[in-house]
């Protein structure tokens, strides 16, 4: 199925990438800030640690909506790969915290040190252009249209 098909292609770039650019705020306050990810395939969740202190973590606490991409650094047109997403946003707290916190620290064991709350970003749209495929191909999964197993439903 295309949509099977499409999902893995995805679910693969994720995997292979570390670093996302997140998007927040409304229109007289909309900030980027680059943050280090561990992406959960189970859930088409990534994990990332933000301090609330921050001018995102901020932003955060009012809006939960988020946009983002995620992509190579290419300059040769015909290897440009890259993602653009749009979420929710949650801190997270106790066991589900405790949980996140090992896969991000299984990603980066420098974070293990770091006592900054753990944010999960549970993705709802993931469009992938990659143009490996063919100049301006588009790979596209929607939460709403398919499962996290990229079966419709």
């Amino acid at each position: 199925m295309k949509t099977d098909s499409q999902l893995k292609s995805i679910v693969t770039y994720l995997k292979k990438q570390h670093v996302l650019t997140l998007c927040v705020g409304d229109a007289r306050s909309l900030w980027c800030a680059n943050c280090f990810y561990a992406f959960d395939e189970g859930e088409m969740c990534l994990y990332m640690l933000t301090d609330h202190g921050t001018r995102h973590g901020a932003l955060l606490g009012e809006y939960s909506h988020v946009a983002g991409t995620i992509s190579d650094q290419t300059i040769t047109v015909s290897l440009i790969k890259g993602a653009q997403f749009s979420g929710e946003m949650t801190v997270l707290d106790g066991a589900e915290a405790d949980e996140a916190r090992k896969r991000y620290t299984a990603r980066f064991p420098l974070a293990k040190v770091a006592a900054t709350p753990v944010w999960r970003l549970r993705l709802d749209e993931v469009k992938l252009t990659n143009n490996k495929l063919g100049f301006g191909t588009k790979l596209s999964w929607d939460r709403g249209s398919s499962d996290v197993s990229g079966t419709d439903s």
